[in-house]
């Protein structure tokens, strides 16, 4: 095994991050080159590029190079998803180095493009993953004040779906550390394992789809749980 130092540009010159540009996008057989490629076959980090000439597209025109064709206009929804999506997997919170294919359809650099920074981007997926608390909210709130007291009658109103969101499983998850309430497993420290969202007291049994009736569960503890449950 040949061990050698990988190559960096830090306090490179603006003529050698440009020649850098020009090599990736060389090394790829293009004429351009997106941030999220140069960010799998650069030297630095694409933002670094960004920030000391401006923009991409004005290194890429200082560099001689094509107006690279990444898609505009993404929708805050897919950026967030795809965040989403990354943390889940990493099982913690993602650094700005690791927003980069093939774990990330999106570089670091599409983010503080939109967000203005890393830091402004989390703040902005935090406030997105709670937006359906007010949501759910507003739409289990009774129209009709009257509707408000309790009925006298066994039958229960419900107040949520059963249906578990995206958004509030991905938030159990995080609130319970992506560790199995039950056993303490966790795909962070054990590789493989399947964790699960279920309701603590079941929809069956009265249960609401809220935060606090929710929880983490590994697909072992979760496996053949049913409408058993304590308390």
């Amino acid at each position: 095994m040949d061990f050698k130092l990988e190559e960096s540009l830090r306090g490179a010159s603006d003529e050698e991050l440009l020649q850098d540009l020009r090599r990736s996008a060389d090394s790829i057989g293009r004429t351009t080159i997106t941030m999220g490629e140069y960010s799998q076959v650069g030297k630095t980090h694409p933002s670094t590029i960004q920030r000391r000439f401006g923009s991409w597209t004005k290194a890429l025109q200082l560099a001689g190079l094509q107006p690279s064709r990444s898609r505009i206009g993404i929708p805050n929804d897919e950026l967030f998803e795809n965040l989403r999506s990354l943390w889940s997997s990493l099982g913690r919170q993602p650094r700005d180095g690791e927003v980069k294919q093939p774990n990330s359809k999106y570089a670091a650099g599409t983010y503080e493009n939109r967000f203005g920074s890393w830091t402004k981007t989390l703040q902005a997926f935090v406030t997105w993953v709670n937006l359906d608390v007010a949501d759910d909210r507003k739409e289990n709130a009774p129209s009709d004040p009257k509707l408000a007291q309790p009925l006298n009658t066994k039958l229960k109103v419900r107040r949520t779906r059963r249906e578990i969101s995206d958004r509030q499983r991905f938030r159990i998850l995080l609130r319970d550390g992506f560790t199995c309430r039950a056993c303490g497993a966790s795909p962070i420290r054990q590789p493989g394992v399947e964790l699960h969202v279920d309701h603590i007291i079941p929809w069956s049994k009265g249960g609401e789809t809220t935060d606090d009736n929710l929880q983490t569960k590994c697909a072992k503890c979760n496996l053949g749980k049913g409408n058993a449950f304590v308390g």
